[in-house]
């Protein structure tokens, strides 16, 4: 589950982008709940220049999480930021020329 608070456009922020995790004891153990947080901070370390800024988000990890392999996350997560809108909108590279 993601919950999300977009900055306003007059504020100074407008770049920042702030994760939060919240891991209930429903999950599991402390070294079960710590490694869903370690794993959700680091798909949100690769992915931030992926995602507009301008926002803080809070990701609620559900039981399921402990056992998904981190691929599932990160599907997880990219699907999550999308449904929010938050994806960032790249320009596409020039073409290199060829020989």
């Amino acid at each position: 589950m993601l919950y999300v608070r977009r900055y306003l456009e007059e504020e100074a922020a407008v770049v920042t982008r702030r994760f939060g995790f919240s891991v209930s004891k429903k999950v599991g153990k402390a070294h079960d709940r710590n490694r869903v947080k370690r794993r959700l901070r680091e798909i949100c370390r690769l992915h931030s220049l992926d995602w507009c800024g301008g926002f803080d988000a809070v990701f609620v990890a559900r039981s399921g999480a402990a056992d998904a392999e981190y691929s599932a996350l990160e599907a997880a997560v990219g699907h999550l930021m999308v449904r929010a809108g938050l994806r960032a909108v790249r320009e596409a590279e020039p073409p290199k020329p060829g020989p």
